[in-house]
Parts: C-alpha cells; sequence; structure tokens
C-alpha cells in the first residue's frame, strides 16, 4: 500500500450457520461475492462457519479428518473465484489421531493456497447462570500453538471465541508481530449482552490492535441461540462498524460488516500509549 492508497477494506460475514455443510458453504459462496463487489480485500467468517451443530451424535458423521475433508478445498476454490483473502472462521475436524475433534481457523491466501492455521486453544467448559452447561474438552483437543501470519491487512494473529477471555494470549501475539487479531465467535446470548462489547474493545485497547470478530447471529437448527454484533473495533477501541440487518452489502442468509484496517491507526495508538517502551523500563519481560 503507498502512502496516498486509502486502507484496506476487509468484511465480516455474521451468520446463522446450521447442521447442513453444504448449505452454509452456499452461503459462504454468496458473502464472498458481495465482499468482493464491496471492495473488500479478506474476509472472515465466524466460529464453526461450515458447522454449528451441538449433537455430537449427529455432526460425526461430518467429521474427518482436515486431509480427508473437503470443505478446506471448497474455500479454497472460492478464494481464487473471487480473488480475496480468505478466514474460515473455523470449522470442526478429527485431530490427526482421531480421538476428539478440533477447532480450527484457516487463512487462505486469493490463490487458494493456506497461508496459515489455528487450533483453539481454550476449551469452553462452563457453567453459565442460565442453566447451560458447556464442556467442549469432553470433544475438542485444545491447541498449543500461537500463529500470526501476513496479509493484506497486515500480521494477523489468529484467536477463536473463548480464547478472548485470555489477555495473555493477545499479548504474546503482539510480542510475535500482530497488528491485527481476528476473533471468530459463536458467543452464547447472556455471555454476548455481558462481556461482548467490553472484552474486544480491551483487547484492542491493550494491544493497540485491530479487533476483527466475525459473529455467529441468531436461533439455529441445533437449538441454540448465539449473541451476533460482529465488529471491527480500533485500536483506540472506537468501534469502525457492527453487523445491522438490511446493509446495502448484505447477501442471502448473512450480513456484512465492510470497514477499513488502518496501519497508520495502529502505529498511532502504539506512539500514543507506548505499552511495550513501559514494560522494558520496568523490565517485565514480555
Amino acid at each position: 500500500m503507498t502512502a496516498d492508497a486509502p486502507p484496506p477494506l476487509i468484511a465480516l460475514v455474521e451468520m446463522t450457520s446450521g447442521i447442513d455443510p453444504d448449505a452454509n458453504l452456499r452461503t459462504m459462496d454468496a458473502a464472498l461475492a458481495a465482499a468482493a463487489d464491496a471492495g473488500a480485500v479478506m474476509a472472515f467468517f465466524p466460529e464453526m462457519s461450515v458447522l454449528l451443530d451441538r449433537d455430537r451424535a449427529r455432526s460425526a458423521a461430518h467429521m474427518r479428518r482436515e486431509a480427508d475433508s473437503d470443505w478446506l478445498p471448497a474455500l479454497q476454490a472460492m478464494a481464487r473465484r473471487h480473488g480475496l483473502w480468505v478466514h474460515s472462521g473455523s470449522m470442526p475436524f478429527l485431530s490427526d489421531d482421531g480421538e476428539r475433534r478440533v477447532n480450527r481457523s484457516h487463512v487462505i491466501d486469493a490463490d487458494g493456497r493456506t497461508a496459515a492455521r489455528y487450533d483453539k486453544i481454550h476449551m469452553f467448559d462452563v457453567s453459565l447462570p442460565t442453566g447451560e452447561n458447556w464442556t467442549e474438552s469432553s470433544a475438542y483437543a485444545g491447541g498449543d500453538a500461537l500463529v500470526v501470519v501476513d496479509t493484506p491487512v497486515g500480521m494477523l494473529g489468529l484467536t477463536i471465541c473463548y480464547d478472548l477471555r485470555f489477555p495473555e494470549l493477545y499479548r504474546a501475539l503482539v510480542e510475535r508481530g500482530a497488528t491485527s487479531i481476528a476473533v471468530p465467535a459463536a458467543f452464547t446470548v447472556p455471555t454476548g449482552e455481558a462481556h461482548w462489547h467490553v472484552l474486544l474493545r480491551a483487547r484492542a485497547i491493550e494491544t493497540g490492535c485491530h479487533v476483527l470478530a466475525a459473529a455467529q447471529v441468531g436461533t439455529h437448527q441445533d437449538g441454540r441461540a448465539t449473541y451476533g454484533h460482529s465488529i471491527v473495533v480500533g485500536p483506540w477501541g472506537e468501534l469502525h462498524g457492527e453487523s445491522v440487518a438490511g446493509d446495502a452489502h448484505d447477501a442471502p442468509g448473512c450480513q456484512l460488516v465492510v470497514a477499513p484496517v488502518d496501519a497508520a491507526a495502529t502505529a498511532q495508538a502504539r506512539r500514543s500509549i507506548p505499552l511495550a517502551r513501559s514494560r522494558a523500563n520496568r523490565g517485565v519481560e514480555p
């Protein structure tokens, strides 16, 4: 990007993914067409974009190791067809040992090559005041690798949903060069109403990063309800875009948030609040 060029645009895709992967992939293809028409260089999907089904017995019919699944090749073909970089949000695969699943993100370049993959580290094992109980670790194995990848919108750190609650992960991504951080999510309604906006803004402010959060929304075929509110947060904590039904960029079955990711804003925020220098002056190790 030249000094006079406008900052690149990204598109967050808010979905109500269901239990039919083929239907979800058709929605994702339409969303990428709309994102390209809007001038985006990269599109971001929510957590469990291709399959959202809490019935583990039913979803088992779709579970494959990544190498044996046709989901990633389908998204790679879409990236090539639409000329976009694509963040898959996340998809469930069998782990390599075949014992449990992994919740895995992919970053795909505009030529359809996989530039990075990330397995969700923190498992959502909680009992909410509403009576909802979630035990991801009973079916999913957590990842152990931090991932930062060079993209058209800068150095992108990868996280997924519940990772949002662990600020030490975000600091570690910044220490590895992240200037933006992706947070694909399927937040529950009660946790979303209480914590979604404040956590995303906090992570942006304390890292001096753009935070790009594509979310699931509404009532899903498996019976769960998700919070939505896909948002782009700037490095000063300001909102650059939030999902609104009926936006001009929307595609059938989804909503789009189109917003710029300005590297100059990151640099300015980090100059204004020089956290790295302050830590160094105190002798605090990264």
